[in-house]
């Protein structure tokens, strides 16, 4: 058993503190996670170590297009969400519970995931795939021994914590890639069954303001549920507002999946729509994904219009920056290098 933190007891119960469920755990029950579970009165991390996935991918896969361009990370992951997003492309595990003997890449302590990465020549390690907070014990531990062996780390996630739980992983964690999936508390409670975003802004504010973090969102724009211009424009007032103008938005095309099956995929006009809304509501970079349209995905400084770095696919075929500024003109471009 691992013993699980960020938790307290109240009478025979635990609450768990990590995510803004907040759930109150019954001996031998888990949370809404399904991966952390009330065992005789200590809250366990069911998953530590357990990896379902793992891989190396370039790090714009995740996408972080600001932080390292071109740098490769090692990818992992395990079981469970949050969130219930009836869209997920990773439902299989997102979904599962590790009782369902799911497939597994096997088991990894910390020290094993670093000698993994640099193995494979990469830099960084990015926690992905499912939602790495309700792996929280493991991703610290994993944070730990990255960055003593001098790697970075990535969190790719729906940005759903508390407080205390951002906290618990804050020093160990360079970038913050987080999913806001709307403005509005329609748009989270009908895309993933959370009553509402307002978590999610008040983590990447934390995690930017707090911990230095490197932030970078992504929106994926499904059709009748969060592409008004109402909403992509109250989605990048709010990144402009509260992260700052040079915070990469990511507005990523929809295509019918799982529960939303019955939906068409989101326009390509409304994906242009949404960059047009992002470059009024004052943001230096909006990219397009899941499209191919050239240029959609390349960083152009926004003093200069020159091409920063070109991009193709999620190579780089042409990078001209330096010291993460512009090296045409000198403008800083806000990008980690």
């Amino acid at each position: 058993m691992h013993a699980a933190e960020v938790w307290h007891a109240e009478g025979d119960r635990v609450r768990c503190d990590l995510c803004p469920w907040r759930c109150l755990i019954a001996e031998g029950h888990t949370g809404a996670c399904g991966v952390r579970r009330n065992t005789r009165g200590t809250l366990e991390a069911l998953t530590y170590g357990l990896v379902s996935s793992l891989a190396v991918d370039p790090i714009e896969k995740k996408p972080v297009f600001h932080y390292r361009p071109g740098a490769t990370v090692l990818s992992l992951g395990s079981v469970g969400c949050s969130m219930r997003c009836g869209h997920c492309q990773n439902w299989q595990i997102s979904r599962a519970r590790p009782e369902d003997g799911s497939p597994r890449a096997g088991r990894l302590e910390p020290d094993d995931v670093v000698a993994s990465a640099l193995e494979h020549g990469c830099p960084g390690v990015a926690f992905t795939y499912n939602e790495p907070v309700i792996w929280a014990e493991y991703v610290r531990d994993c944070g730990k021994v990255c960055h003593a062996a001098g790697l970075f780390t990535v969190m790719v996630t729906n940005g759903y914590i508390t407080t205390e739980g951002l906290d618990y992983l804050g020093e160990h964690i360079d970038v913050w890639r987080v999913d806001v999936k709307g403005a509005s508390e329609r748009a989270y409670r009908t895309l993933c069954k959370v009553p509402s975003p307002e978590p999610v802004f008040q983590a990447a504010v934390r995690a930017k303001q707090q911990w230095g973090m490197h932030v970078e969102v992504v929106t994926n724009v499904v059709p009748t549920i969060n592409d008004s211009a109402e909403e992509l424009r109250a989605i990048a007032a709010w990144i402009a507002g509260a992260l700052g103008p040079q915070t990469p938005w990511h507005v990523t095309r929809f295509f019918p999946y799982l529960d939303f099956a019955h939906l068409d995929p989101t326009p390509i006009p409304t994906l242009r729509e949404a960059r047009r809304i992002g470059s009024e509501e004052g943001l230096d970079f909006v990219y397009l994904g899941n499209v191919a349209e050239a240029g959609s995905e390349d960083t152009v400084c926004p003093s200069c219009g020159a091409h920063a770095i070109v991009r193709t696919g999620y190579t780089i075929v042409e990078h001209a920056t330096s010291g993460g500024a512009c090296r045409a003109c000198g403008r800083d471009l806000g990008i980690v290098e």
